[in-house]
């Protein structure tokens, strides 16, 4: 075991960068990431966040930098670790026409497993699929197909867990039960690489990382991000907010005008800045103006706004 891994980090790269097509996908990237914890990464589409995971475990060579996951090299050593990783894609991947008890009987014979009908079975157990086991997977809701992908993707006992959008399409409550299943496995030693745009779940990672355009413009806890992000934020309630955003945008020390809901966030990161230019406007009695800490959407809005000036 490297001095890493036997320090409780899952991954520790330095320098990761990748091209495609003459394009830099992933611009030296550096990071660690601590076992048996939930890391998220957040950005636009087509923001290097899958290169990104991919290569921190080993499934994509970068074309420079170096590092370890799960205390093996990612160069040399990529057979090993791709062994003790599951991957769960946004897009169903298990077969249709098959049960779920089939399913996951498939996946355990494909990884070898000595018992594959009792794995399979303890499985069922363990996701709260009891019930469904003869149920074609083609016939699940999206709820149930994720709980099914999440079986098969844990049956071989995983040390690593990536998760690429794993919730699109599905309601909110699966999407609740999912996260609980999530950290119960973290709280077990699994480390887990997440991508996703939702900001609640983004906020129940231990860690996140906002990438743009190959950059790693920001990563921490959900605390350390939105303090690094320096912001003053002002949330507006009253009549016309539409106008007032139209009238605020552009204006000095103010880099974000974002409604949320009946109310306008309104921010920036020269707070003296934006003082003087809403000045006018916390006099018109139409608006209430109340300072507010920023939101983890509020500093993803910001950020996202100027990553699009970095993109050529």
């Amino acid at each position: 075991m490297t001095g890493a891994a036997a320090n409780g980090v899952a991954i520790d790269v330095k320098g990761l960068t990748k091209s495609f097509g003459g394009r830099v996908v992933v611009h030296d990237l550096s990071m660690q990431v601590k076992r048996g914890t939930i890391y998220g990464f957040l950005g636009p589409n087509g923001s290097g966040k899958t290169t990104t995971i991919r290569m921190l475990c080993g499934l994509l060579t970068p074309d420079s930098g170096e590092g370890t996951c799960l205390g093996f090299d990612i160069r040399r050593d990529a057979d090993k670790i791709k062994r003790r990783v599951g991957y769960m894609t946004q897009r169903f991947s298990l077969y249709q026409d098959l049960s779920v008890r089939e399913n996951l009987e498939f996946v355990a014979r494909l990884y070898g497993m000595a018992d594959a009908r009792g794995a399979a079975r303890d499985m069922i157990k363990r996701r709260g699929l009891s019930g469904r086991e003869e149920q074609l997977a083609g016939e699940l809701s999206g709820g149930w197909k994720q709980r099914l992908a999440l079986g098969a993707c844990t049956l071989p006992n995983p040390q690593l867990l990536l998760l690429d959008e794993p919730t699109a399409g599905v309601d909110p409550k699966a999407r609740r039960d999912f996260w609980n299943e999530i950290h119960a496995l973290a709280a077990d030693g699994l480390t887990v690489l997440v991508s996703t745009h939702y900001m609640d779940e983004a906020e129940r990672c231990h860690e996140i990382a906002y990438i743009a355009y190959g950059h790693l413009l920001a990563h921490g806890s959900v605390e350390d991000v939105i303090s690094q992000s320096a912001l003053s934020t002002y949330t507006v309630t009253g009549d016309e907010l539409n106008k007032l955003a139209m009238d605020l945008a552009g204006k000095p020390g103010i880099d974000m005008v974002a409604p949320f809901g009946a109310s306008l966030h309104v921010s920036g990161r020269d707070r003296s800045a934006l003082e003087a230019s809403i000045a006018s406007y916390r006099d018109d009695k139409g608006w209430h103006w109340h300072q507010s800490e920023p939101s983890l959407e509020d500093v993803f809005i910001d950020l996202m706004t100027r990553s699009k000036d970095n993109f050529s």
